[in-house]
């Protein structure tokens, strides 16, 4: 495992910084967060380029011009009650509970959730609740949410995340198959204003949950 990540880490916040995010503190949890520590270790040597890497089970973890466009985004919208779709390794997940006042997240795979878990426990990460489910129907029971970020493209926005929007709260999710892109959806009331933003790549958002 690498031991002395911050040069590595820091240069990465100095890359995406290069590529447009201008948040600070979106980039000082960038350049602390030891992302090596969120993927197999023969891909630890990886950790800190600007790629998404395979974590197994057909997932990835996300690129981390991604994962800081999209964090950037939610900050914008000052949220601080954070529902996640999909935990994958648990990166995004610890990014966002440095920032935010309560993340809640949805892992459809057992053993990543179960992973993820241990990973955030041992960077002593407690404002975190983890649920293993069906990222299509959300988390009801801890609704509203000021913000929701989803990890994998969805066929079109499910209806259950726009329920579960508080009013003024923002979405942010990759739609599409073959083509992809980035919408961020912001309530008002019963109305819904939408935008699309750039191409994107994501693993698909698959429904069910798997043991």
């Amino acid at each position: 495992m690498i031991q002395n990540f911050q040069g590595m880490a820091r240069r990465l916040a100095t890359l995406l910084r290069q590529q447009g995010i201008s948040d600070p503190d979106v980039l000082r949890v960038i350049e602390t967060t030891p992302r090596h520590q969120f993927m197999p270790e023969s891909l630890a040597h990886k950790a800190y380029e600007n790629t998404a890497l395979p974590i197994g089970k057909g997932q990835t973890i996300s690129q981390p011009l991604m994962v800081a466009s999209m964090t950037q985004l939610l900050m914008q919208h000052h949220c601080q009650k954070v529902l996640e779709i999909g935990t994958g390794s648990g990166y995004q997940t610890a990014v966002l509970a440095q920032l935010v006042e309560r993340v809640y997240s949805v892992e459809r795979i057992a053993e990543l959730q179960y992973q993820a878990k241990r990973r955030l426990k041992n960077l002593d990460l407690h404002n975190i609740q983890m649920r293993h489910g069906d990222g299509w129907q959300g988390w009801s029971s801890k609704s509203p949410f000021d913000g929701i970020i989803v990890t994998a493209a969805a066929q079109s926005i499910p209806q259950a995340l726009l329920d579960q929007l508080a009013d003024g709260g923002v979405l942010i999710i990759p739609v599409g198959t073959e083509r992809q892109a980035l919408h961020v959806v912001r309530r008002f009331g019963d109305s819904y204003e939408q935008k699309q933003l750039g191409d994107v790549k994501f693993v698909p958002l698959v429904p069910g949950a798997l043991a």
